[in-house]
């Protein structure tokens, strides 16, 4: 199954932290497939990175890579 649009949060109000980390997949124009980041504090606008990958199944495995390592580091 393909993974769909996702949003972590993270917040510790003890060390001012209101963080939010967004992954989607979407397809490009040239074929491939992107993986859309986005990250930030909760009510701001955040940085945005595009990350191509040539096929769907690169493209999952950065979304899951990404995802796992986001919930480590406390993102639920």
């Amino acid at each position: 199954m393909t993974p769909s649009f996702t949003r972590l949060q993270k917040r510790n109000p003890e060390r001012n932290q209101h963080r939010y980390y967004a992954l989607d997949l979407q397809p490009h124009l040239f074929g491939g497939w992107s993986l859309v980041r986005e990250w930030g504090r909760i009510g701001h606008p955040g940085q945005v990175r595009i990350d191509l990958c040539d096929s769907l199944e690169e493209a999952t495995d950065a979304f899951r890579s990404k995802l796992r390592q986001k919930q480590q580091r406390g993102y639920a």
